[in-house]
């Protein structure tokens, strides 16, 4: 091959690498420079149990598929970190949904509880499976609202086969609570059987119907009265079906 031939070969390879790893380096950068992606929903709350007397923190967001995020608490410092693997790596996480532990205010006091997970903004940090960020964030309130007084069924009662009626007093509403709504639980253990009813604010009962109960069977009611904040206080009673 004539040499000026193989030189503007070469010349040409080299400018097409050059211009291969240009149009790279822009994609790079417009990949980077990329505004993150917002989680479409990130929430967390403060869960106590009135009856028992202790408290948990509760965490959930739900978001593109992402392969690693963390959460960071209003000081700056990291408090969780979660960390896909192999093939999970590549398919992701969508939602995610946790919740502390629940040691008694024997154990972890209220205000103890309250400095190791303080108000204000939580920031959740993640990326997703294509390498984009994923970011979004949280409000930490302690506004707490009391625990309902449950009328009906008296705890450790037993009441006739058929519809229940669940029935409690509306939560105290101390300066600056206010109470949204309440949640309505009754289990059954063993097997595991669930109704759950969202009520507003104004309604302070509601029938459990009779296709839910079995007779002779134990069943736990729980109310959950649910602050503005989402934070939530529960009380509950257990009872049996004749």
């Amino acid at each position: 091959m004539d040499g000026r031939l193989r030189g503007a070969t070469r010349f040409g390879l080299v400018g097409l690498a050059i211009m291969l790893a240009t149009v790279g380096s822009a994609e790079g950068a417009s990949r980077s420079a990329a505004r993150p992606i917002r989680l479409s929903d990130a929430t967390m709350i403060v869960e106590i149990n009135a009856t028992d007397g202790d408290a948990g923190l509760q965490v959930f967001l739900d978001g593109e598929p992402w392969r690693r995020m963390t959460l960071t608490a209003p000081n700056g410092r990291q408090i969780l970190a979660v960390n896909t693997k192999t093939r999970l790596r590549n398919h992701g996480l969508t939602e995610l949904f946790s919740e502390s532990s629940e040691p008694s205010f024997k154990e972890l006091p209220l205000g103890r509880f309250k400095r190791l997970f303080p108000e204000g903004r939580y920031t959740f940090r993640g990326v997703t499976i294509e390498g984009d960020a994923l970011v979004g964030g949280a409000r930490l309130s302690h506004d707490f609202p009391d625990g309902p007084r449950i009328v009906a069924p008296a705890d450790g009662s037993t009441v006739p086969a058929g519809a229940v009626l669940a029935d409690w007093d509306p939560a105290p509403e101390p300066t600056g609570i206010n109470v949204v709504g309440y949640r309505a639980i009754v289990e059954r253990e063993v097997p595991l059987r669930v109704f759950s009813v969202d009520l507003p604010a104004s309604v302070t009962s509601v029938t459990v119907p009779a296709e839910f109960i079995e007779p002779g069977t134990e069943y736990k009611l729980e109310v959950q009265a649910i602050e503005a904040s989402g934070n939530q206080t529960l009380t509950e009673v257990s009872f049996r079906v004749a």
